[in-house]
């Protein structure tokens, strides 16, 4: 009986797969190579083999394909191994092929899980200690379980039931609770003690501050290497090399321990010996033995070539008077001499005098085509056209270049070589006189070149515009309009809002409160209270603000009655303590500045209308400064004054109540001023 294996188990992985499992987490999560490696797998599932083409035009994907096939691929071929083991008890393949790839990895892991079962079976423990590999080892443990879980089931196959499920509950396989299972967190190598998972690295990297990583250890840093004197250390993932400083140089080559061997050209045949010569090996080079000796009049060069000897030259002598020595391959001969003619002369047909030559004669034109041609004896000479001259070193007409020879002297402006002539031209903005040389402005203005305003001057033209427009700067002819609204002072042109208008501008005001003053840019608040334009009722009073106007009326308070306009007084108390404490009088007062206005400044001030030696006073405000615009400041015995500390930032309406105490011969009076402040907005 055997027991069914936890939904938890996984098939045994191989080291390889684990490694590149690791590799994608932790350097790629991209979903993209998760469907390579998944293409990978599929085609050794399927095909059986890694070799077919990848379909895909990214490297990195087929690298993942091929890597994931082959981990998959070896996969199957262990997990065929370990049924081999399992059900014959020994790791002949089926097709009796011990050479393949598939018949290696077959019969390692059935090697692998033999051992493991012959560890149980020997009572030895399961824990693998053995340095074969991290695949060995899961293979072995996994085959020494299993065969441990089968040898007590068998046993136990007699007893109770329940005493069958507390064997099988003490004997959990301990390779699924491995947590080294496929790499677990290690990036290398993984072993769990059991208490705690331990990670190390391979030979040649050391393990991070983080207990799981791994980076290389640069031996040539730590001076950890082997290279000798004369060689650099250069680092290599997990190891080194060792390089020379300098080369071998020529006809020497480098060995895998770093040394100079001489190079035997005679043995390997690289020499260029020829034929007739031996190969002969010398440290660094070789050397050409001759085999044969040259006939009579050659002689042996270094190369062993046989070269003729020129006797002419070797010999003192070797022809008679008058005749010349002719060298010829292993001898010479000697020839007789005949008369030498000098230039313009040549041989006649006897050979024995010279005779002029006529250079003119056709259909040879040695002056040039068009040019006369008169000939002399031994010479010639030219007689060459006008705009031509003779030159004496190539003996032909060649041109004169007048605009060279003459600058500056035949035209008003630009002169172009012709053969035999000249021709003059002239700059952007003239035209070319009637005598061919001088040069006359055109006026360009008569073809209106430009959209408003033109003036001609020398050789061109400018274009300008009338007021309010400007020049464009792209063409140079065109006027644009000025939008004087736009420019850095525009915003000081009018007091409220600018309007451009081609050529010019406008101002304008609010809709309603002001209207344009006769200058064209300021706008002047209109006075609805004076004009009469107001809807204040009869009981009503009109009081005027920029851009508009409030209907002001108030009432008395209670124990107080109106003694003017803006005023009221205090009724008599007859002893009434409450009322004695009321201010003797309440003034009523409209003020109107706008958002602009310039803090700190003054905006009322308060005293008795005739002072008496030795008044004192308090000046406070008590109501409607909750946010602070306003301030109160004592300016003499009996007089203060309220000032604005900090601008208003909007228009708003605000009721300030400012209290006086005054102190007079020993009593105290109060008077409070109701200021309605009007705060308008700024234009």
């Amino acid at each position: 009986m055997e027991r069914a294996a936890p939904s938890r188990r996984v098939p045994l992985p191989l080291l390889l797969l684990g490694g590149l499992a690791l590799l994608a987490a932790g350097v790629d999560a991209d979903v993209l190579l998760e469907a390579c490696c998944a293409d990978g797998h599929r085609m050794a599932t399927h095909q059986k083999d890694c070799s077919l083409p990848y379909a895909t035009e990214s490297k990195e994907c087929r690298m993942v394909q091929e890597q994931c096939c082959h981990s998959q691929l070896e996969e199957l071929h262990c997990a065929t191994g370990i049924s081999l083991a399992n059900e014959q008890d020994r790791c002949a393949t089926p097709h009796g092929d011990n050479a393949s790839l598939e018949a290696t990895f077959v019969k390692r892991c059935c090697h692998c899980c033999l051992l493991g079962r012959a560890a149980q079976a020997q009572g030895q423990s399961c824990e693998y200690s053995l340095m074969v590999g991290y695949q060995c080892g899961q293979v072995f443990q996994a085959c020494c379980v299993k065969s441990q879980e089968t040898g007590d089931l068998d046993v136990g196959g007699l007893q109770e039931t329940d005493k069958i499920i507390e064997v099988e509950e003490e004997q959990e396989d301990p390779y699924l609770n491995d947590r080294c299972r496929g790499g677990g967190p290690c990036k290398q190598q993984c072993r769990d003690t059991g208490d705690e998972v331990v990670c190390s690295c391979f030979v040649g990297y050391q393990l991070l501050s983080d207990g799981v990583s791994c980076e290389d250890v640069n031996e040539c840093i730590t001076g950890s290497h082997s290279c000798r004197l004369g060689e650099s250390c250069i680092n290599t993932v997990g190891s080194f090399r060792c390089q020379r400083d300098s080369s071998c140089g020529t006809g020497y080559e480098l060995t895998e321990d770093n040394s100079c061997k001489d190079i035997d050209e005679c043995e390997s045949g690289i020499h260029n010996c020829l034929p007739d010569f031996i190969c002969q090996n010398t440290l660094g080079s070789f050397r050409c033995r001759p085999k044969l000796q040259c006939k009579s009049g050659f002689i042996q060069d270094a190369l062993g070539n046989c070269i003729d000897i020129n006797e002419c030259l070797s010999i003192s002598a070797p022809c008679p008077i008058g005749h010349t020595c002719i060298n010829t391959e292993g001898s010479y001969t000697c020839q007789k001499n005949v008369p030498n003619c000098g230039r313009g002369y040549h041989l006649n047909e006897e050979g024995t005098r010279c005779v002029d030559v006529d250079e003119c004669a056709p259909p040879a034109e040695p002056c040039g085509k068009g040019h006369r041609c008169v000939n002399s004896p031994g010479s010639f000479r030219c007689e060459c056209k006008t705009g031509y001259y003779f030159d004496g070193i190539s003996r032909m007409c060649v041109d004169v270049n007048e605009c060279q020879r003459y600058p500056g002297r035949l035209c008003g402006h630009k002169c172009e070589n012709t053969l035999g002539s000249y021709l003059c031209s002239c700059s952007v903005g003239f035209r070319l006189s009637v005598d061919g040389r001088s040069c006359e402005d055109i006026n360009e203005c008569s073809s209106s070149p430009c959209s408003q305003e033109c003036a001609n001057v020398y050789g061109s033209y400018q274009c300008y515009c009338r007021r309010g427009y400007q020049l464009s700067d792209v063409d140079g002819v065109t006027c644009e309009d000025i939008d004087e609204c736009a420019l850095p002072t525009g915003g000081h042109i009018c007091s409220y809002r600018c309007i451009n208008i081609p050529g010019s501008f406008q101002c304008s005001c609010p809709s309603s409160g002001y209207r344009l003053a006769p200058n064209g840019r300021n706008c002047q608040d209109i006075d609805e209270c004076v004009t009469g334009i107001h809807n204040c009722s009869i009981n009503e009073t009109c009081f005027n603000i920029q851009g508009g106007f409030h209907c002001l009326a108030f009432e008395c308070p209670e124990n107080y009655r109106r003694s003017a306009a803006t005023r009221c007084e205090r009724l008599p108390c007859h002893e009434n303590r409450e009322c004695s404490k009321l201010p003797l009088r309440i003034t009523y007062y409209h003020l109107s500045f706008p958002t602009n206005i310039q803090a700190p400044a003054v905006v009322f001030r308060m005293g008795p209308s005739s002072a008496v030696p030795g008044d004192s006073m308090q000046l406070a405000i008590t109501g409607g400064n909750e946010e602070g615009f306003f301030t109160t400041r004592k300016v003499s015995p009996h007089s203060g004054v309220v000032a604005l500390t900090k601008p208003v930032p909007e228009p708003r309406d605000l009721l300030l109540t400012v209290k006086m105490d005054l102190s007079r011969h020993g009593t105290v009076s109060s008077f409070v001023a109701k200021l309605f402040i009007f705060v308008s907005a700024e234009l």
